[in-house]
Protein backbone atom coordinates (compact mmCIF):
# COMPACT_ATOMS: atom_id res chain seq x y z
CA UNK A 1 0.00 0.00 0.00
CA UNK A 2 1.15 3.37 -0.79
CA UNK A 3 2.09 5.93 1.81
CA UNK A 4 -0.33 8.74 2.14
CA UNK A 5 1.04 10.97 4.78
CA UNK A 6 -1.03 13.88 3.57
CA UNK A 7 0.12 17.43 3.65
CA UNK A 8 0.16 17.88 7.39
CA UNK A 9 2.47 14.97 8.62
CA UNK A 10 5.04 15.60 5.98
CA UNK A 11 4.90 18.97 7.00
CA UNK A 12 5.84 17.77 10.67
CA UNK A 13 8.46 15.87 9.30
CA UNK A 14 10.04 17.94 6.85
CA UNK A 15 10.11 20.79 8.95
CA UNK A 16 11.42 18.42 11.95
CA UNK A 17 14.46 18.54 9.37
CA UNK A 18 15.62 21.77 9.08
CA UNK A 19 16.10 22.10 5.43
CA UNK A 20 13.18 24.06 4.10
CA UNK A 21 10.29 25.45 5.78
CA UNK A 22 6.46 23.58 5.54
CA UNK A 23 5.38 26.44 3.25
CA UNK A 24 7.44 24.44 0.25
CA UNK A 25 5.75 21.53 1.47
CA UNK A 26 3.35 20.22 -1.72
CA UNK A 27 -0.63 20.32 -0.66
CA UNK A 28 -1.93 17.28 -1.77
CA UNK A 29 -5.86 17.41 -2.33
CA UNK A 30 -8.00 16.26 0.36
CA UNK A 31 -4.51 14.54 1.95
CA UNK A 32 -4.54 12.19 -1.11
CA UNK A 33 -0.67 11.68 -2.49
CA UNK A 34 -0.26 10.40 -6.48
CA UNK A 35 1.09 6.78 -6.36
CA UNK A 36 5.03 6.96 -7.26
CA UNK A 37 5.26 5.48 -11.43
CA UNK A 38 7.97 3.66 -12.56
CA UNK A 39 8.70 5.03 -15.70
CA UNK A 40 11.33 2.91 -18.00
CA UNK A 41 12.70 4.60 -21.42
CA UNK A 42 13.30 7.61 -19.47
CA UNK A 43 16.93 8.14 -19.93
CA UNK A 44 19.03 10.34 -17.85
CA UNK A 45 23.05 10.78 -18.47
CA UNK A 46 24.49 12.45 -14.69
CA UNK A 47 27.63 14.82 -14.61
CA UNK A 48 30.11 12.11 -14.14
CA UNK A 49 29.00 10.18 -17.47
CA UNK A 50 26.84 7.13 -15.52
CA UNK A 51 23.57 6.68 -17.33
CA UNK A 52 20.09 4.97 -16.55
CA UNK A 53 17.37 4.34 -18.84
CA UNK A 54 14.38 4.29 -16.46
CA UNK A 55 13.68 6.88 -13.22
CA UNK A 56 10.25 6.74 -10.59
CA UNK A 57 8.48 9.92 -10.54
CA UNK A 58 6.98 10.67 -7.11
CA UNK A 59 5.86 13.25 -4.82
CA UNK A 60 8.20 15.19 -3.06
CA UNK A 61 8.54 18.40 -0.81
CA UNK A 62 10.93 21.25 -2.47
CA UNK A 63 14.01 21.85 -0.84
CA UNK A 64 17.83 21.36 -1.05
CA UNK A 65 19.46 18.72 -3.33
CA UNK A 66 22.96 17.78 -1.75
CA UNK A 67 26.21 16.72 -3.07
CA UNK A 68 26.51 13.30 -1.20
CA UNK A 69 23.94 11.89 1.43
CA UNK A 70 24.92 13.38 4.32
CA UNK A 71 23.50 16.27 6.02
CA UNK A 72 26.19 18.07 6.19
CA UNK A 73 27.73 17.58 2.71
CA UNK A 74 27.19 21.13 0.17
CA UNK A 75 23.91 21.77 -1.29
CA UNK A 76 24.26 21.44 -5.22
CA UNK A 77 20.66 22.22 -6.03
CA UNK A 78 17.00 22.71 -5.29
CA UNK A 79 14.11 21.00 -6.13
CA UNK A 80 11.38 23.39 -6.72
CA UNK A 81 8.98 20.88 -8.27
CA UNK A 82 6.65 18.69 -6.28
CA UNK A 83 6.70 15.83 -8.26
CA UNK A 84 10.38 14.69 -9.64
CA UNK A 85 12.11 11.93 -10.96
CA UNK A 86 14.46 9.98 -9.21
CA UNK A 87 16.96 6.99 -10.86
CA UNK A 88 18.54 5.65 -7.74
CA UNK A 89 18.69 5.03 -3.67
CA UNK A 90 21.68 4.96 -1.62
CA UNK A 91 22.45 4.65 2.32
CA UNK A 92 23.38 8.26 4.08
CA UNK A 93 22.91 9.94 7.35
CA UNK A 94 19.88 9.13 9.01
CA UNK A 95 16.95 11.41 8.94
CA UNK A 96 13.68 12.93 10.09
CA UNK A 97 12.28 10.07 8.17
CA UNK A 98 13.41 7.61 10.58
CA UNK A 99 15.77 5.79 8.01
CA UNK A 100 18.74 6.32 6.12
CA UNK A 101 17.67 6.29 2.47
CA UNK A 102 18.94 9.10 -0.21
CA UNK A 103 17.24 9.58 -3.50
CA UNK A 104 19.23 10.59 -6.56
CA UNK A 105 17.81 13.22 -8.97
CA UNK A 106 19.01 16.23 -10.33
CA UNK A 107 17.95 19.51 -9.15
CA UNK A 108 15.62 21.86 -10.57
CA UNK A 109 17.97 24.64 -9.93
CA UNK A 110 21.84 24.30 -9.57
CA UNK A 111 22.93 26.72 -6.41
CA UNK A 112 26.80 25.51 -6.57
CA UNK A 113 29.33 23.68 -7.36
CA UNK A 114 28.09 24.10 -11.89
CA UNK A 115 30.90 21.20 -12.52
CA UNK A 116 27.50 18.59 -10.59
CA UNK A 117 24.58 20.38 -12.93
CA UNK A 118 23.02 19.74 -9.77
CA UNK A 119 22.90 16.10 -9.33
CA UNK A 120 22.76 14.98 -5.86
CA UNK A 121 20.51 13.51 -3.40
CA UNK A 122 17.28 14.43 -1.15
CA UNK A 123 16.14 11.98 1.98
CA UNK A 124 13.71 9.47 1.69
CA UNK A 125 11.99 11.74 3.90
CA UNK A 126 11.06 14.99 1.58
CA UNK A 127 9.41 12.24 -0.83
CA UNK A 128 5.84 10.26 -0.95
CA UNK A 129 6.97 6.62 -1.38
CA UNK A 130 5.64 3.25 -0.29
CA UNK A 131 8.40 2.42 1.31
CA UNK A 132 11.95 2.89 1.44
CA UNK A 133 13.55 1.85 -0.67
CA UNK A 134 11.00 2.22 -3.49
CA UNK A 135 10.24 -1.23 -4.75
CA UNK A 136 11.58 -2.14 -8.38
CA UNK A 137 14.33 1.28 -8.30
CA UNK A 138 17.67 0.46 -8.72
CA UNK A 139 20.24 1.10 -5.39
CA UNK A 140 22.91 3.04 -6.76
CA UNK A 141 25.89 1.05 -8.11
CA UNK A 142 28.88 3.65 -6.07
CA UNK A 143 26.37 3.04 -2.60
Amino acid sequence: MWRSTGGALLATVVAATGLLSTAAVPAHAGGATTACVMREGSAHTDWTGMTWDADILCDNAAGDVRLQSFKDSPVVGRMVTTRSWFVCWKVGDPHAGGNNIWYYTQADEVVSRPTAQGWGYMPAVMLETPQDPVPGLPKCSWG
